[in-house]
């Protein structure tokens, strides 16, 4: 039975989006997790996992604080003395690759997305990958989400050919089954969930929301999800005004995806978007920014529409091609997502690819091959 350590940012993204991958590797496997406490970790306990309470600032760029995280998976790994290392997100993947590196653990890195600090440029951008480089150089595999990040990882010289194309986390497909289509009799409903934050595209929604209710006042908008930077009076204004309707983070989206005609995501960059995989999923056509990350969740007018990134009348023209569509079209669109997530989105995809990946990486392991 060998031990496998995971290195995560966030609970909430650990069980929703692994806990199959996990549930498969505890069957044979110790399976143990470093990252903050969180609401899901005894869910995460009870699918086999020993927990490790490792504190992340996932945004924050104090040397001395990452320093201190460096230090600490360095602690975990040998105390744990893993087989195999899987680490998710930036910091995980940096830090934790090192550590890895260091103590010469076979270690398996999945990037979910470039994240702000890459896509924004500048200094930032230039510590950001020559640390990646030292974090993805001695990987066994390197997960990428979308064949845009990939492309760009290996132009920057980061990763060689160390790599694997995965169609993002996948989606399940039993926890998100093909649902009704909604009648239109009440008026037309458009969901957003993610963290209120600039980079998800809530300054364009909202613009683009308060638009379309001038167009259209039978449309209404709902909005799921922490928020993460300075939106609380903004979202206060456009609900007092009735644009939208916030709901706060919620415990499961699928009530709210069922009542819904079409998820909206005008994100500004994206692994791979899970809310149009988990959308689709359901049936429901879905409107996403024309971005990598994105873009490979829909086929454009067939189950869903594009727009431009950080623009606001696009997404308006989006979500008016959507409102036009009959009732029977809107619906036949959903069908197709559906389709589409059976096709090419299925978690048990990941899966497969992640068990490969591990033994390939265990039997080298064992034969002494050292990255």
């Amino acid at each position: 039975m060998a031990k496998i350590l995971i290195l995560a940012n966030n609970d909430s993204g650990l069980y929703k989006f692994r806990k199959e991958l996990i549930e498969e590797l505890s069957i044979e496997n110790d399976v143990y997790i470093s990252l903050p406490g969180g609401d899901n970790i005894p869910r995460l306990k009870e699918l086999g996992c020993t927990f490790i309470e490792t504190p992340i600032d996932r945004r924050g760029i104090n040397p001395i604080a990452d320093f201190k995280l460096f230090m600490k998976y360095v602690k975990v790994l040998k105390e744990v003395k893993p087989d195999i290392v899987l680490t998710y997100t930036i910091k995980p993947n940096v830090y934790g690759g090192i550590a890895s590196s260091l103590l010469k653990k076979p270690y398996i890195a999945n990037v979910t997305g470039l994240g702000t600090a890459v896509e924004n440029g500048g200094v930032i951008q230039k510590i950001t990958l020559v640390m990646y480089k030292y974090g993805l150089k001695k990987a066994a595999c390197v997960f990428f989400q979308n064949e845009s990040n990939r492309e760009f990882f290996i132009g920057k010289r980061i990763v060689g050919k160390n790599n694997r194309l995965i169609p993002g986390s996948g989606v399940n497909l039993k926890d998100y089954k093909l649902q009704n289509y909604p009648s239109s009799d009440k008026g037309i409903k458009f969901l957003f969930i993610g963290r209120i934050m600039k980079a998800k595209g809530i300054d364009e929604l909202l613009a683009a929301a308060e638009k379309i209710k001038t167009m259209h006042q039978n449309t209404s908008f709902d909005l799921i999800g922490d928020i993460e930077e300075d939106f609380s009076i903004k979202l206060k204004e456009y609900t007092e005004k009735k644009i939208i309707n916030y709901h706060g983070q919620q415990d499961s989206v699928i009530p709210f995806i069922r009542d819904t005609h079409a998820t909206i995501l005008p994100s500004y960059h994206e692994g791979t978007a899970n809310v149009l995989l988990e959308s689709a999923a359901s049936g429901r056509p879905v409107i996403g920014t024309a971005i990598p990350g994105c873009i490979e969740t829909y086929n454009e007018g067939i189950s869903g529409f594009g727009c431009k990134v950080r623009n606001s009348e696009s997404l308006v023209q989006a979500i008016s091609k959507f409102i036009n569509l009959s009732h029977i079209r809107k619906e036949e669109m959903g069908i197709k997502g559906r389709e589409k997530m059976e096709l090419e989105f299925n978690r048990n995809i990941i899966i497969s690819a992640y068990l490969e990946e591990i033994r390939k990486a265990q039997e080298e392991n064992r034969n002494g091959f050292i990255r």
